[in-house]
């Protein structure tokens, strides 16, 4: 079989790896909760491969995300739930309705991109998945009818956080400006200090807890995503220890046997570098 660039090939190199007897013993043992976290992996290497510029490996990260939607329908498609064509049916029936200003009637065109609009939309498609739903005896998709519950709990903590706050601001709970929320974050922090007097676990945890919902609430107000910039702040450790690592290397030394105050040290020049933000 030839590699392509037809989706219909992938299709079928799918398919073939999930036939009995023929196919892939590995890829024949995986169902929709074995495969969940390979999908998200893959959409996290998409991400690294943006963040670091790298469109040659970008091209590559996103086939390897294309193959888990492949990957899925595939499963479904063998529970003659639903196939690859349906999905794709199901999102361009959604982006087209999302955007009345751009596929919609003269009139709708001509409104423009109504404030709003894109919310509303979401709320009628999502009473109505709700409403079918229902109808065939099944629970909700967000496992609830609460404002906040179509946030999805998958998200990684950061990023719901946010997401859960972004919401609330909707309906005006939130916030007026940033700076009231150095007050609460400090506020959380004492609390955090009184848990740890306690040396109580659980409260501790819950303090911790609730000063990192308070930083992603200020990082929101700044303008500046909490999952980036820990991202960011990750990367910058990581090449900064390494910098610690080589510097130890070059004197004939190792992590292992170097002192903190050694450590500390070249931990310094490393941030004094010009190339260090």
């Amino acid at each position: 079989m030839d590699a392509s660039k037809d989706i219909s090939r992938l299709i079928e190199i799918m398919s073939a790896l999930r036939t009995p007897g023929t196919g892939c013993p590995w890829d024949l043992e995986q169902d929709f909760s074995t495969i969940a976290p390979y999908t998200l992996e893959e959409a996290y290497e998409v991400t690294d491969a943006i963040q670091r510029g790298d469109l040659t490996d970008l091209k590559e990260e996103l086939g390897d995300l294309l193959l888990q939607v492949v990957f899925h329908s595939r499963m479904a498609e063998e529970q003659a739930a639903f196939t690859f064509g349906d999905v794709v049916e199901a999102i361009t029936k959604k982006m087209i309705r999302r955007h009345p200003h751009v596929f919609g009637d003269a009139e709708a065109r001509a409104a423009g991109s109504a404030k709003g609009q894109w919310d509303r939309i979401k709320a009628e498609e999502k009473a109505e998945k709700r409403a079918e739903r229902l109808a065939r005896g099944m629970a909700p998709e967000d496992h609830g009818a609460g404002f906040l519950d179509g946030v999805p709990v998958a998200l990684p903590a950061l990023t719901r956080a946010l997401k859960l706050q972004e919401k609330a601001a909707k309906v005006g709970f939130d916030w007026k400006d940033a700076k009231p929320i150095l007050d609460k974050i400090e506020e959380e922090i004492g609390e955090l200090r009184e848990a740890m007097e306690t040396d109580n676990r659980a409260s501790m945890t819950d303090e911790f807890g609730d000063v990192l919902f308070a930083l992603v609430n200020f990082g929101r107000h700044l303008g500046i995503d909490a999952e980036t910039a820990l991202r960011g702040t990750n990367d910058k450790f990581r090449t900064r220890f390494h910098a610690v690592e080589a510097a130890l290397m070059a004197q004939g030394g190792t992590l292992d046997d170097a002192t903190l105050d050694e450590m500390e040290a070249l931990w310094q020049a490393a941030k004094r570098r010009p190339s260090e933000p």
